[in-house]
């Protein structure tokens, strides 16, 4: 899983964020305000259930979507978790992962819906490729989601030459994967690219020589948790 080194083009695209900066997600905003305004309605009719489900529904909302800053490891051969959650899998792969195809190493992370599910970059570089594909919505933890589920993958190229992919795979619940990332975009470790709601997973595909620090069962921090290190 490795290859010629693509340096870094003067000028090239920095990866944007689109919202992903504040304490809250800007891709919740929708839903809180239809949740707010709906809780008002229901209160100014009398409806008093009503709006105490709607108020609710407008909290939780706001508390998916939350966005908290975090620590990034000093570490540079660090790969840092790119999602909160619990570690399902740590498995070699002969085949590769959906855009790689040479031996390597996955591991996968399920989010349930009290998890932040903001994302992040594992391991600064360069966006090579991505891929969106269609599919079902298994429930996230199955261990056939990453084949047959909606799902949109990415590989990156470190600057020292290796590649490593991350998947973005929807869940039961999940119905709508964000990804910023661009073919070309230049991305730094630790910053976000995108989300998926509500609870998902996420599969990052390293090189088989990457010493793997996580076990199954891990519980794990978006941009704080070292999945494992570079040789």
């Amino acid at each position: 899983m490795t290859s010629k080194k693509i340096d870094r083009p003067e000028g090239g695209t920095k990866l944007t964020t689109h919202g992903l900066d504040g304490p809250i997600a800007a891709q919740g905003f929708p839903l809180i305000g239809l949740a707010s305004l709906a809780a008002l309605v229901f209160a100014a009719l009398g409806w008093g259930c009503a709006a105490l489900v709607a108020l609710v529904a407008a909290a939780f909302t706001a508390f998916f979507f939350r966005n908290p800053e975090r620590h990034i490891p000093d570490d540079q051969a660090a790969i840092l978790s790119p999602a909160d959650g619990r570690i399902i899998a740590v498995e070699t792969r002969p085949d590769g992962g959906e855009l790689t195809r040479e031996e390597a190493v996955r591991v996968s992370i399920f989010m349930s819906v009290f998890n932040v599910h903001v994302n992040r970059i594992p391991m600064g570089g360069r966006v090579v490729e991505t891929r969106h594909t269609r599919g079902s919505f298994l429930v996230a933890s199955d261990r056939g989601a990453p084949e047959k589920n909606e799902r949109l993958a990415m590989v990156i190229e470190t600057p020292g030459g290796s590649r490593y992919e991350v998947v973005q795979i929807a869940g039961l619940v999940a119905r709508r994967i964000v990804s910023y990332a661009r073919p070309g975009d230049l991305c730094v470790r630790g910053e976000r690219f995108g989300l998926i709601r509500f609870g998902s997973r996420l599969d990052v595909t390293l090189p088989a020589d990457v010493s793997v620090r996580v076990r199954l069962g891990d519980r794990v921090r978006a941009g704080e948790t070292i999945l494992g290190e570079m040789p």
